[in-house]
């Protein structure tokens, strides 16, 4: 079995850390701690994980930073780097982010881009890019986490920030029974885009050298019991086609993956959906591509 590099850990302390948006979501209003993600993952070959930001309060977001870099430097888990919370907007975000300038964990920065309160172009504001385009001098990535029909936005943002690498997460939020043509072209609330204009927008992030995709997130975007491998294999391949071996990464999502589907059953269809690709794809995919571009060797 190929080994894994998860480079969509979350975890979370409901002792710790306020996580707002757990309001809406009641299943996964708990606690999910190093040992429980031992036990999701068990017997599937993951061999490194990367901290994904889970969106805490504003105010915690230093320790949030703090308290993963304290997991990184334990010798008992697969947790070995982190892409931490940040407000690029913020004028307070340049003495923020170089705070942990120095520290061999912090790999990049994230803010959800797609909550209701956020608009669409809010990345595109001067000091947003600015920022952005100071975590590229930082040697930081950034991940374009944003609703599918503003997709563009990511793409003028990618533009103005030359020198910052992007991750785009989650295939881009596209609806994957919208791409597999399960579902009408136009999909409702957050997600709201189109088929060809997905297609289309993800194209145009895959021709930015600096832009690499996450295969992750899909599955929990499917509808529960009535999705399977063939679902997500369309957007998935798209992704992979675009993009090419060499700019894509795997991630679990865990727990956000749970609303819909375990661990086990996410990787389970994405090795199925790329059994046909050859094993140098594949081990690019699941291990390798992530090691080279975290640092992680």
């Amino acid at each position: 079995m190929l080994p894994i590099i998860d480079t969509h850990q979350h975890l979370w302390d409901l002792n710790e850390f306020t996580l707002p948006w757990l309001d809406g979501a009641p299943t996964i209003n708990q606690s999910y701690l190093q040992s429980d993600y031992a036990a999701a993952t068990a017997g599937l070959n993951v061999v490194k994980a990367v901290y994904m930001e889970v969106d805490v309060a504003p105010a915690q977001q230093v320790a949030e930073a703090r308290y993963i870099i304290e997991q990184c430097e334990r010798d008992d888990t697969p947790t070995v780097g982190a892409v931490i919370s940040g407000r690029p907007a913020s004028d307070e975000f340049a003495a923020y982010i170089t705070q942990f300038k120095g520290s061999p964990y912090i790999k990049g920065v994230r803010q959800v881009l797609h909550g209701p309160s956020t608009p669409a172009g809010y990345c595109l504001q001067p000091t947003f890019v600015q920022s952005i385009q100071l975590l590229g001098e930082l040697g930081m990535s950034f991940d374009l986490c944003l609703r599918a029909g503003e997709l563009a936005d990511a793409v003028k943002l990618v533009e103005q920030c030359p020198e910052t690498r992007f991750v785009v997460d989650h295939c881009g939020n596209a609806n994957p029974n919208m791409i597999a043509g399960e579902a009408a072209d136009e999909s409702g609330g957050a997600r709201l885009h189109t088929r060809q204009q997905w297609l289309d927008d993800m194209q145009a992030l895959a021709a930015r050298p600096n832009v690499i995709c996450k295969i992750s997130g899909i599955v929990a975007s499917a509808t529960p019991g009535q999705w399977n491998a063939a679902t997500l294999a369309p957007t998935v391949n798209h992704c992979l086609n675009a993009f090419g071996p060499d700019r894509v990464v795997f991630g679990g999502d865990w727990p956000v993956c749970t609303l819909v589907a375990s661990y086990r059953e996410w990787v389970t269809a994405l090795r199925e959906i790329i059994a046909e690709r050859s094993e140098a794809e594949q081990r690019k995919l699941l291990h390798d591509n992530a090691e080279r571009f975290y640092g992680l060797a």
